[in-house]
């Protein structure tokens, strides 16, 4: 699985939006996951979003209805719209994927460890 790279992240205040992008091309592979997560230093790292081959999408209760996951194949893209955006939103957002089908199909929330191929990650943070 070719390593995602991460891009769009920044500063922003409360209430504020960004649009964070990854590129990553899924090319040639029937099935497989990808996904946001983010993490802040002492904690672990959190599904946010995710997406799969069927084009179900599932969301972190802590950001549904204000962030949205999309994907643009042709382009070999990955997106995740953040809005409404609150300061406990600031973190170092990953990009991830994972081919195959596996268990990622079936979570409610994305986890870690169903994806084996991350990108470098890109800082979010969201100012009162």
């Amino acid at each position: 699985v070719p390593q995602p790279v991460e891009s769009g992240g920044g500063s922003v205040q409360a209430g504020g939006s960004l649009r964070l992008s990854c590129a990553v091309s899924m090319r040639g592979y029937s099935a497989y996951c990808m996904g946001w997560f983010r993490q802040v230093p002492g904690k672990e790292r959190e599904g946010v979003a995710g997406v799969n081959s069927d084009g179900a999408t599932i969301y972190a209760d802590s950001v549904k209805g204000r962030f949205t996951i999309s994907q643009d194949n042709a382009n070999d893209s990955l997106f995740l719209e953040m809005n409404s955006l609150k300061p406990e939103d600031t973190a170092m957002y990953y990009c991830a994927a994972s081919v195959g089908w596996g268990a990622c199909f079936l979570r409610q929330t994305p986890e870690s460890y169903d994806f084996d191929s991350w990108g470098q990650g890109t800082q979010v943070t969201v100012s009162s």
